[in-house]
């Protein structure tokens, strides 16, 4: 008894299915006569395809490519004295970011001091027992001891200048009278601050990032592009951009690169440059972007023949004579009249309706009301 039980439920399952599958492809189905189709103006015809033109609308934001984003750290240890940077500060290369103070910035400028007056006196005696040995006053083994000692003098001392640039001393202008516990951290280049990761009297590693700065003389408009689309974008396209906020205020830019790669949702990134910077633009900013797009080849059909429902976009192709179905297709661009549609299983040899197709929306959706 359970097992039927058990055969007439699944048998019960499978007709509820297929009774729901019938009503479910009826539904998309809307006949009419040849009287009928006449009356209100209908007209069959097939998709076409043409160069079109048009306008594609992206979404974005401002972006900053790295090599105009610095971390700035500072390459010793040491404890920060002072600071006036504030996060969106305006900054000029060579500027003063902050003071840092440690015994071992004295320690190095002693050390290369030192090294220097001993690159001094070592020369010297090169010189003299270059000029004994000259003479054959000196052996040769006294002369290349001199000069061996001089060379190493040299490189220790050429060793320390350049630890001291590293740290922004600058050894030709360091004498003993002003050897300083404190050492000025600089901007690299132009732009503002977008972080500050320090306070007063904090000790910072050289791995810890102090600040970090932007350079927005490049910064630029990254969209997102989905997969059917990215065949309609090219280099040199060019970009109208604006905020969802102040619309009428535009930007004008063209693609500069476009990524051919496709993320989870199936979209690439394009970029675009600013022809002129904006301080308005900061990166993050969201955006959006109207890419110009000129003779695009593309399947075309009236746009009497698109209709809208419940904001997806559908054309009736004709599966026989006074009997359409209602097919779901991507709406593209429109241009002159025509509408671009993009759907599987529909080319130049379909046989769709091309005029009023929302007569047949209308009476499809009134069927299904009256059901």
């Amino acid at each position: 008894m359970m097992a039927c039980g058990n055969k007439q439920t699944v048998k019960n399952s499978d007709t509820k299915q297929v009774i729901e599958r019938d009503t479910l492809n009826k539904s998309q189905i809307v006949s009419f006569s040849r009287e009928q189709l006449k009356r209100v103006g209908v007209e069959i015809g097939t998709p076409t395809r043409a160069a079109i033109s048009g306008t594609l609308i992206l979404q974005g934001a401002i972006d900053v490519p790295p090599q105009n984003t610095v971390n700035l750290s500072f390459p010793l240890g040491g404890y920060l004295q002072s600071t006036k940077m504030l996060p969106g500060m305006r900054i000029k290369k060579g500027e003063v970011l902050a003071i840092l103070e440690d015994m071992q910035f004295i320690q190095m400028q002693q050390d290369y001091l030192t090294a220097k007056t001993d690159f001094t006196l070592a020369e010297t005696e090169y010189i003299r027992q270059r000029d004994l040995n000259a003479s054959k006053a000196s052996s040769d083994k006294v002369f290349q001891q001199a000069k061996a000692e001089m060379e190493r003098q040299r490189i220790l001392m050429n060793a320390l200048s350049q630890k001291l640039q590293v740290i922004g001393v600058d050894p030709n202008l360091l004498q003993a009278s002003n050897i300083s516990k404190s050492v000025a951290l600089r901007s690299p280049i132009n732009g503002f601050v977008s972080k500050v990761n320090v306070s007063m009297g904090k000790y910072v590693a050289p791995t810890d990032v102090l600040f970090e700065l932007v350079d927005p003389s490049d910064i630029h408009l990254a969209l997102h592009v989905f997969e059917k689309d990215l065949g309609q974008v090219h280099i040199g396209d060019k970009v109208t951009a604006y905020t969802n906020s102040d619309p009428d205020k535009k930007y004008e830019g063209e693609i500069i690169l476009i990524n051919q790669s496709l993320d989870a949702n199936r979209m690439a990134q394009i970029h675009c440059h600013f022809k002129r910077y904006n301080p308005a633009l900061v990166p993050g900013m969201f955006m959006n972007g109207e890419v110009a797009l000129q003779h695009v080849e593309a399947l075309v059909v009236p746009e009497e023949a698109v209709v809208r429902w419940q904001n997806n976009f559908y054309v009736f192709v004709q599966r026989d004579v006074g009997h359409f179905e209602m097919k779901a297709v991507e709406a593209g661009l429109v241009y002159q009249g025509k509408q671009q549609i993009t759907a599987e299983a529909i080319d130049p040899q379909t046989s769709l309706v091309v005029k009023n197709a929302f007569a047949l929306l209308m009476k499809l959706k009134n069927t299904e009301t009256e059901e």
